[in-house]
């Protein structure tokens, strides 16, 4: 790859018209290799997977990397099912199928310079494609991490599929060249099983690993999408015409309807209206823009209709920024990540140098046939080690522990956050629809001066019934469940940022705030108290005034939702603290965490704010992890170790969370946690398992026994065993199926 292709991060940032992937700009990187930058599409130079957009094109709608895995799976597993069948079903059955082929074939002749018979045979055909077709990218990517001197986990894979499938067939061709150790009775040591196994599941980890990574993709597709394609211009002359987003600068004047999205971040020039801003705060009440107040793209607009001059396009607009956020956290990758990496290259090294050094012990003092032997040992040395085991001891447990959890409405989307969520120290949560329900509903309903309560309900419910706004939704849904009898409504009018008035049964009536009580010199003195004392528990105060005097008024929240103040201990009694992020006032939030006694709250907060106070504690050494339910989580959302997300949110938080929570409840974080434990607990007896087979298995294949008991570990052997070992790793797994979380 040339120089010229290769970028530094600084040049990541796409232009603006390469925000929905069209533009030349396009950046490619390796997910192993993330330093990887290229302007083209192709293979990774160094362990050579198939390059990835950094920011996904939204308009390629296949991802062929996973559709060719995918087909390579299912073709390997129709291939390799008879050969297991074959090979393995008569320890554990009467049902012989080699016989049954050997029968069959009886009736043809094999050529004379094949020593081998029909069944034997069949499994070279069977495990050819699987190893040279299937299996290729594996065995190329293994002589790439080599050549590079890159080791993964592909270095692993490559030398067993390469060591049984070749031997085997060896042994099937020059079956007389082999010494009677490799044999049991007359039968051949053949290995073609084995090596067309090894590729499915490695296909299987494979198909799993780019659908998560395909996840994280929709995600920032998502967020892209929220864009609209088109804008309203103003031109000099008051014309109005619809251009591509892509056409609009700096400067320019905007129209934007009732209904529509905003198309740029700006400024209102002239109009009024409410703007709902919950992809960007998570609040669900909209807020009022009137001129010189700042709008963002892809917020959407509601009854109103205003003039804006366009301040920030393409790149540089808030939702881009949340884009490049999202996309850089999902390139990130955990230095546990890196670890296994080189674990894996030094147990590489470590199986290779073990099986040249038997070689040569073999051949140079061994006993005659000195060369055989040597061969036989090096190959047991090779087969036992297989990475089969090792292999399947992470995957199997992950995939029976996500199927666990799942059981309970935790869904998992990938390794590394079920194995980060036990070491998690803090969690860092939104206020809105997290902790509490994610929609205003009233808290009580006062009334004054000799009114009745239904009285109050039924005026404001009147006034309220011709008002989209969530507070008025807020009032209808009650008085609805109260019964209270609506009355109609004259003259209504509604007062944007204040307010409704209108005339009920010949009275002037007023719902409001404390703005549209002043403006109308109504006394609310009397509530003063009262009111200060609900505000400061989070409360939003509505004031009904009759004729003139105050009659009463009703508050309205977001209530907490029934199950946080019990998932809230259960999590602190496990360690965690708890710290709470989100864009509502500091009166609201700090209610909130006083009620809830959490650790700390931070209030007023963009998302760019979340995402950077989950990198300032990762660099400060916490493990966090962050829940959330709205589009302005997403960033931080995929930056923290271990994205959570509310089942009852966005498609884009759940899309860049790991971890979902189908039920909306927080207590699911505390099952998250005792699975990740239980299961990372069993992945450790598991690779404990593993590396005690290749701890006693390679000495023994590498004749360690041979000077005191005259035994010779044949390559027979050496598949049993290591089929045993991957017997005991899924065994060991499957238990997690009856662990209680």
């Amino acid at each position: 790859m040339s120089d010229s292709h290769v970028q530094t991060p600084r040049d990541l940032d796409p232009l603006p018209e390469d925000l929905d992937g069209s533009g030349p700009g396009v950046i490619y990187t390796c997910p192993m290799h993330p330093q990887i930058r290229t302007s083209a599409p192709g293979d990774c130079p160094v362990c050579g997977m198939v390059l990835e957009p950094v920011i996904p094109l939204v308009n390629e709608e296949r991802n062929v990397e996973l559709e060719s895995m995918t087909r390579r799976f299912w073709f390997a597993l129709a291939l390799s099912l008879p050969l297991l069948v074959m090979t393995m079903g008569p320890m554990v059955s009467s049902f012989d199928l080699g016989v049954i082929v050997n029968r069959i074939g009886d009736h043809l002749a094999l050529p004379r310079w094949i020593h081998a018979s029909w069944a034997q045979c069949v499994q070279a055909v069977l495990a050819t494609p699987v190893v040279l077709w299937a299996g290729w990218p594996f065995l190329e990517r293994s002589w790439k991490s080599f050549r590079t001197w890159q080791l993964n986990m592909f270095s692993l894979v490559g030398p067993g599929i390469s060591a049984a499938y070749f031997f085997s067939l060896f042994a099937l061709f020059f079956p007389n060249t082999l010494p009677q150790a490799f044999r049991r009775g007359h039968e051949l040591p053949l290995y073609f099983e084995a090596a067309s196994v090894v590729v499915a599941l490695v296909l299987l980890g494979q198909v799993l690993e780019l659908r998560a990574r395909s996840r994280t993709s929709s995600a920032i597709k998502d967020l892209l999408n929220l864009a609209p394609h088109t804008a309203v211009r103003v031109k000099a002359d008051g014309m109005e015409e619809t251009v591509p987003l892509e056409t609009v600068v700096i400067g320019d004047t905007l129209r934007v309807k009732p209904g529509s999205r905003i198309p740029v971040d700006g400024v209102v020039m002239h109009g009024r209206s409410s703007v709902d801003e919950s992809m960007i705060t998570g609040e669900s009440i909209p807020l009022e823009k009137v001129a010189g107040s700042k709008v963002t793209g892809a917020t959407v607009n509601q009854t109103g209709t205003f003039l804006m001059r366009a301040e920030k396009v393409g790149a540089d607009t808030l939702l881009a920024t949340i884009v490049r956020m999202v996309a850089e956290a999902g390139r990130s990758r955990a230095p546990i990540q890196k670890l296994a990496d080189q674990v894996s290259g030094w147990f590489v090294l470590a199986v290779i140098a073990a099986a040249a050094v038997s070689f040569l012990v073999w051949a140079l003092v061994g006993p005659v046939p000195a060369l055989a032997n040597a061969m036989v040992v090096a190959i047991s040395v090779l087969i036992i080690a297989c990475p089969c085991a090792l292999g399947l001891a992470t995957p199997v447990s992950i995939i029976v522990g996500i199927g666990r959890g799942a059981r309970e409405g935790v869904l998992v989307k990938d390794a590394e956050a079920l194995e980060l969520m036990e070491k998690v120290d803090t969690l860092l949560v939104d206020k809105t629809g997290t902790l509490t329900e994610g929609r205003p509903l009233v808290q009580s309903v006062v009334a004054l001066s000799g009114q009745l309560e239904s009285t109050i309900l039924g005026y404001a419910a009147g006034l309220e019934r011709a008002s989209e706004h969530p507070l008025a939704q807020a009032i209808m849904t009650y008085a609805q469940g109260k019964k209270a009898q609506t009355r109609p409504v004259e003259a209504f009018r509604a007062i944007v940022g204040k307010g409704v008035t209108g005339r009920i049964d010949g009275h002037v009536a007023l719902l409001g705030n404390t703005a549209l009580m002043a403006d109308a010199k109504v006394d609310c003195a009397v509530a003063t108290a009262n009111v200060n004392r609900l505000r400061e528990a989070g409360q939003t105060i509505m004031y009904l005034a009759i004729d003139g005097r105050l009659a009463g008024y009703i508050s309205v929240a977001d209530p907490i939702k029934a199950t946080t103040p019990q998932a809230v201990r259960q999590l602190q009694a496990s360690g965690l603290r708890i710290i709470m992020l989100t864009g509502d006032s500091p009166v609201t939030a700090n209610a909130v965490a006083r009620t809830l006694a959490l650790d700390g709250v931070k209030a007023s907060v963009l998302p760019q704010d979340k995402y950077r106070h989950v990198q300032e504690l990762q660099q400060q050494g916490h493990i966090v992890a962050m829940v959330g339910d709205g589009v302005n989580d997403a960033p931080a959302l995929a930056q923290a170790n271990v994205g959570i997300a509310m089942g009852t949110g966005t498609d884009v938080a759940m899309n860049s969370a790991r971890v979902v929570l189908v039920k909306g409840d927080l207590r699911g974080i505390a099952r998250a946690r005792a699975l990740s434990i239980a299961t990372m607990k069993n992945i450790r007896q598991n690779l404990f398992f593993a590396f005690a087979y290749n701890l006693i298995g390679i000495p023994l294949a590498a004749g360690v026994l041979y000077p005191w008991l005259s035994i010779l570990l044949s390559p027979v052997i050496a598949g049993a065993a290591m089929a045993l070992s991957s017997v005991s790793v899924i065994g060991n797994a499957l238990r997690l199926h009856a662990v209680r979380i």
